[in-house]
């Protein structure tokens, strides 16, 4: 029984990990930008698109395809936050979850007309298929990757804003942004590489689910349901907050299907209502007068 629970922890967190990618960009957004950016899902969708084309394209290169499809998701987040949500920081939120629901429905609507409205499975690559044994049972070796590959990022992610002169920048102006700005700090240029750091985490959480996850037109607003709950959960604006927030849905997920079947899906809301009523403003957000 012990290995069995142990066994179903580690298939949580590593299915949590997907989740954690698309919170740290949406809370990372958020707690410099100020912005909710309701089209995050989109850009995970456009990220397991494009790492599926190039896979394809590639003649089944999967890590090539892994390393250029984000890229190619923070080149279209440098063309939103440059064209348009730069024009919005000062409005009213209303208008920013208007906007960047406009561009939910344009990149649906594009993936339909490129690839088609029909569901995409690509194989997993040679290199990481098969599995091994982990606890008594067969756990595929893509977990044990993607289980890896989200705590390398959580891990760079740390280094990146705590150790390096351009982290102590973004980290100064989601602190206080009209003292950063009269300090000197160019917000607007730090502005966009946020937001493409964002986005290329939203794509990264879609181009690792290329192997494992059916690939479709709006597979995006599954995951920005689940990623909003564990961004108020850990807290608006707090990369930590996030990362223990996906680990804990995950694993909600995972024991739920064991004991409570039915109402799995229900236990992330029910955890997110629970830390509301205590902390409004998340476990690790906060409090803002």
């Amino acid at each position: 029984m012990g290995r069995m629970l142990l066994f179903q922890g580690l298939v949580g967190l590593s299915e949590a990990m997907y989740l954690w990618l698309v919170a740290a960009g949406l809370s990372l957004i958020f707690g410099v930008l100020r912005i909710l950016n309701f089209a995050h899902g989109a850009l995970y969708m456009l990220g397991a698109y494009l790492t599926f084309a190039l896979f394809r394209w590639t003649g089944g290169s999967f890590f090539l395809a892994l390393l250029l499809g984000p890229l190619l998701v923070a080149v279209i987040g440098l063309f939103m936050e440059v064209v348009f949500l730069r024009r919005i920081y000062r409005a009213d939120v209303a208008f920013q979850l208007l906007l960047t629901f406009a561009f939910v429905l344009i990149f649906d609507d594009l993936v339909k007309l490129a690839f088609g409205p029909v569901y995409q499975s690509p194989p997993t690559p040679r290199a990481l298929s098969g599995a091994v044994s982990v606890f008594g049972s067969v756990l595929p070796v893509y977990h044990l990757f993607i289980l890896g590959a989200g705590c390398a990022v959580a891990l760079g992610l740390w280094f990146f804003l705590e150790k390096t002169k351009f982290g102590l920048l973004v980290r100064a102006t989601a602190s206080d942004r009209e003292m950063a700005r009269a300090l000197g700090v160019r917000s607007s240029r730090l502005f966009t590489i946020v937001f493409m750091v964002g986005a290329w985490l939203a794509g990264l959480g879609g181009a690792l689910s290329v192997p494992v996850r059916t690939v479709s037109p709006g597979m995006g607003e599954l995951i920005i349901i689940e990623a909003f709950v564990v961004v108020v959960l850990g807290g608006l604006g707090s990369l930590r907050g996030a990362f223990l927030g996906a680990m804990a849905i995950g694993l909600l997920h995972a024991y739920g299907i064991l004991w409570l079947p039915v109402f799995e899906l229900a236990l992330a809301y029910l955890a997110m209502v629970a830390v509301l009523v205590v902390r409004p403003w998340g476990l690790f957000g906060v409090r803002e007068a």
